[in-house]
């Protein structure tokens, strides 16, 4: 499994295109800041500056909002990070995937095996690939605390005692019922598998990461945890608390648990090309694309294997938009909710039986 080095993206042309060369351009201090040194100190750039004062303006705001930038994501960084560093043996380390069958679990898995990492899938359905020999499958139903326990201990027996230090929380259901046509069973099965299995998970293999200070913790939430959708309410409510589950166990980690080098990252993604959400219609084209499975495991590969917290947010642009839609009016959050109605109609997400009752499995 390839990484890509394309120079697009795998989704083409789109809006985080030109937001990165904005970004690597007009914003970058690296090319602003010496125009306004030149423009201050050297004669001929004085009255270049004196000619085009509009121009340098602009310059000048760009400098100041690429130094902001900058400076706003190295103490972001610094922030989730705990201002500590930590290393990894990608030859030593166990990454435990749960939904790891299908869907961007098995792009996550496979890219590991890429890298010689070892991988655990934990999956109800079986695999729909033919797994490498660094990555192992164990049925498993992660909603289960039983279940989960003994699968914890095959797999320190396989491995000499030695747990999952990586933990990627990625398995989902999605049920694609209006809130009168779901039954109990759809929404407590829905939370169960999106939210609540990542607290048992936790209990089950936490603690061994914590003892040593070292490991990761990924949550796949979703974009759906900022909006919601008709016909999917459940699911984002259990994206929702999958975000909340990230945003205190980040702080918990330091403030209770004396673990500051253990590393959490949150992926609020975008909809993408997954069995999950067959006839989902964002309609996003130009400002938020469908994404390619291979985009969103990618990213989380490279920055679970990057040794840093923090959060991914695919596509781009949504850093913007989704991320803040609960800061925009409340008439303007209310219709565009309505007007979400038309992403559900012609959903057919794959289902999966868990348990007796069909679900929907990434």
């Amino acid at each position: 499994m390839s990484f890509h080095d394309g120079i697009l993206p795998r989704e083409g042309f789109h809006a985080d295109v030109l937001g990165g060369l904005v970004q690597h351009s007009l914003l970058n201090p690296i090319l602003t800041i010496p125009v306004l040194l030149l423009a201050n100190y050297h004669q001929k750039g004085h009255q270049l500056a004196a000619q085009h004062m509009r121009t340098f303006s602009i310059v000048k705001v760009a400098a100041a909002l690429g130094v902001m930038r900058l400076l706003n994501g190295w103490l972001s960084q610094r922030a989730v990070n705990n201002g500590v560093t930590d290393t990894y043996d990608w030859s030593k380390e166990i990454v435990l995937i749960t939904g790891g069958a299908d869907g961007i679990g098995r792009q996550i898995a496979l890219m590991f095996a890429s890298k010689n990492v070892k991988v655990v899938v934990l999956d109800v359905q079986p695999m729909t690939y033919e797994a490498p020999p660094s990555v192992t499958y164990m049925k498993c139903d992660i909603t289960s605390a039983s279940a989960l326990s003994e699968v914890h201990q095959k797999i320190k027996r396989a491995n000499g005692g030695q747990s999952p230090s990586i933990i990627i929380l990625n398995a989902g259901i999605c049920k694609g019922r209006s809130i009168l046509d779901s039954t109990a069973r759809d929404v407590s099965l829905t939370f169960e598998v999106n939210a609540i299995s990542h607290y048992t998970l936790a209990r089950e293999f936490l603690p061994s990461i914590v003892e040593a200070n070292h490991g990761t913790v990924v949550t796949v939430a979703s974009s759906a945890a900022w909006a919601t959708a008709p016909r999917m309410v459940e699911y984002a409510a259990s994206k929702a608390a999958a975000l909340a589950f990230h945003e205190g166990l980040s702080a918990e980690l330091v403030s209770v648990y004396k673990a500051p080098k253990v590393r959490t990252i949150v992926v609020n993604q975008g909809h993408t090309k997954t069995r999950l959400f067959q006839g989902f219609n964002a309609g996003g084209g130009f400002f938020g694309p469908p994404l390619e499975v291979d985009t969103v495991a990618e990213a989380i590969v490279r920055k679970v294997m990057s040794g840093s917290s923090g959060q991914i947010i695919l596509p781009g642009f949504y850093k913007g938009l989704v991320a803040n839609f609960r800061s925009l009016p409340l008439w303007m959050q209310h219709w565009s909710r309505i007007d979400l109605v038309r992403v559900m109609k012609e959903w057919n997400g794959r289902q999966v039986d868990l348990g007796g009752s069909p679900a929907v499995a990434t």
